[in-house]
């Protein structure tokens, strides 16, 4: 009688079968993951870019957002559920690290020379690159760079409700029992 009423249980029990967990994994799809991440990279590398020149300050720290960015596009793009999707993440939040610093120095530099920064790009040679590597990276960007990846995994899994959950574990469970027999 003097109990609260439990307003986060519902009152029909959760149907789940492994047929439902069989669909969950189907949604999968890293073509994707890849797809949204390449396309989250270009366009966060370029905001950057114009947030930089315009205010004509660098922020180190806008990698951490690009790996929270990342993750969940992976996520909502990806529909992952197993290790491949968090791998994909935390490799094009590298990635994205690094291109956003070469597309943000370009654009330093562009604008130092009153150029373009697509002219800039297009002039990189090989000889560009450990010039760059000296002068524009430092092991902050590299830290910075690690711990977007590691954002951008902790974000990029599907995030499963009770139902899809134990749909999922049914249809595992299928799987081993298959497996047995």
């Amino acid at each position: 009688m003097l109990r609260m009423r439990k307003r986060h249980t519902p009152d029909v029990q959760t149907k789940a079968c492994a047929e439902d967990g069989r669909r969950l994994l189907q949604e999968q799809s890293i073509r994707d993951a890849v797809l949204a991440a390449v396309i989250v990279v270009i366009v966060f590398s370029f905001l950057w870019a114009v947030l930089s020149t315009l205010t004509d300050r660098i922020f180190p720290w806008m990698t951490l957002v690009l790996g929270v960015f990342v993750g969940l596009a992976v996520r909502r793009a990806g529909m992952g559920l197993d290790w491949r999707f968090p791998v994909l993440a935390a490799a094009f939040a590298l990635l994205g690290a690094l291109i956003s610093n070469v597309v943000v120095a370009a654009a330093f530099t562009a604008d130092a020379l009153g150029t373009s920064t697509l002219t800039i790009l297009r002039a990189v040679t090989s000889m560009t690159w450990p010039v760059f590597f000296d002068e524009s990276v430092a092991p902050a960007d590299v830290v910075y760079g690690l711990f977007a990846a590691a954002i951008a995994a902790f974000y990029a899994n599907r995030r499963l409700s009770r139902a899809e959950f134990l749909a999922l574990r049914k249809r595992q469970q299928e799987q081993e029992s298959d497996r047995h027999q």
